[in-house]
């Protein structure tokens, strides 16, 4: 069952955060109640004339439904009023004798799919109510007694702060680059663009840091987060960036698979994240950075196989790189950093006497 009594617990159990399905399962279950809607029409001509406005309504809800995404109250409801209108009127309409088993069949699961998509819209208010009484919705008490004990940068070594989600959360910096390098993580597992934008000032820009390297994005698509709600978060980071004098660098999104969901079915990834979309993404943040000025981090080349999957032996899961995949990912983004952010050339010597007559010393060859 796609939303069963998953949901049911979330909404239920208000002292655990609430998870909700991916938003393609949620499609998946809006598909197959319209297709139960057509095939039980057939059950009697005065159910096919009387189901027809609420069966075409049930089209163009879920047309909306695809366009707005699932996450989206409204739209949600609409669909389902509309299924509960149907159900209603199909209870209502005499059922003929010779009503065959296959029939009764798909009455009974439309009625399912009813309770499910129920259970998900309470899960849903549940969790926008539960978002709104989050004092903190961005997480900024993670990090924030490590940055009031963070010194400040040392002269010559420039800082980074790695901004991002469980991607850059699972990274030990110090254990893939050099110990003198100045790398700071900031990562926070499960969090969207819009929760990285919010810890800005506090996690990036407040550490004074010479450059900051974004990774975010795979979250808000596993979440039905608008496309251009993610690159106006991007664009804001960029510009917050900028005005405080930090270099933003943009990493791609990481390829996703499906090559482990043997050993657990959770580990179904594309389902979630459409490796469509990740490409998508990722050729608007090329050409962002590009148009901008930027340098790309395309982490997606080098983790991605010839099916454009997550490459089976790079990850555990088919979302998070394990150790062999991040280092394929360090000299990556070393060399992105070496390029964005140069420590300033030494300044060279002046020979004492040289300097109390004023002029330049000799060179010391």
């Amino acid at each position: 069952m796609l939303l069963a009594a998953f949901v049911l617990d979330a909404a239920l159990s208000l002292a655990q955060p609430i998870q909700l399905p991916a938003p393609a399962e949620v499609v998946k279950l809006c598909e197959r109640v319209t297709q139960l809607i057509d095939s039980t029409r057939l059950a009697s001509p005065e159910l096919g004339r009387a189901g027809e406005p609420l069966s075409e309504n049930a089209r163009q809800l879920l047309a909306n439904l695809r366009g707005a995404g699932t996450r989206n109250s409204p739209q949600v409801y609409a669909f389902l009023s509309n299924l509960r209108g149907y159900v209603a009127l199909a209870d209502a309409i005499p059922k003929p004798a010779t009503l065959s088993e296959e029939a009764r069949r798909q009455f009974s699961e439309l009625r399912e799919a009813q309770d499910r998509l129920e259970a998900y819209l309470r899960a849903l208010l549940e969790l926008k109510e539960q978002q709104l009484r989050d004092p903190d919705r961005d997480a900024l008490a993670r990090y924030a007694e490590a940055n009031r004990k963070l010194p400040p940068p040392e002269a010559g070594v420039p800082r980074v702060v790695f901004l991002g989600d469980s991607i850059t959360d699972l990274w030990p910096l110090n254990e893939y680059f050099p110990p003198e390098r100045d790398f700071v993580n900031r990562g926070i597992s499960g969090q969207i663009t819009g929760q990285m934008l919010g810890r800005m000032l506090a996690d990036v820009v407040r550490l004074k840091p010479a450059a900051v390297v974004v990774l975010g994005g795979t979250n808000d698509i596993a979440r039905g987060v608008e496309v251009e709600t993610i690159k106006n978060n991007l664009t804001m980071i960029a510009q917050l960036a900028e005005a405080n004098k930090i270099v933003p660098l943009f990493a791609s999104l990481l390829p996703v698979s499906d090559y482990h969901k043997d050993k657990d079915p959770s580990y179904e990834r594309t389902v979630a994240r459409p490796p469509e979309l990740i490409r998508s993404i990722n050729q608007w943040l090329e050409n962002f950075c590009r148009e901008h000025n930027y340098v790309y981090v395309d982490y997606y080349s080098a983790l991605a196989d010839a099916r454009g999957m997550l490459a089976a032996d790079l990850s555990d899961d088919g979302l998070h790189p394990n150790s062999k995949g991040y280092r394929l990912m360090a000299p990556l983004v070393q060399a992105a950093i070496d390029k964005a952010v140069r420590p300033p050339a030494p300044q060279r010597k002046r020979n004492p006497i040289w300097r109390m007559l004023g002029g330049d010393s000799p060179r010391q060859d």
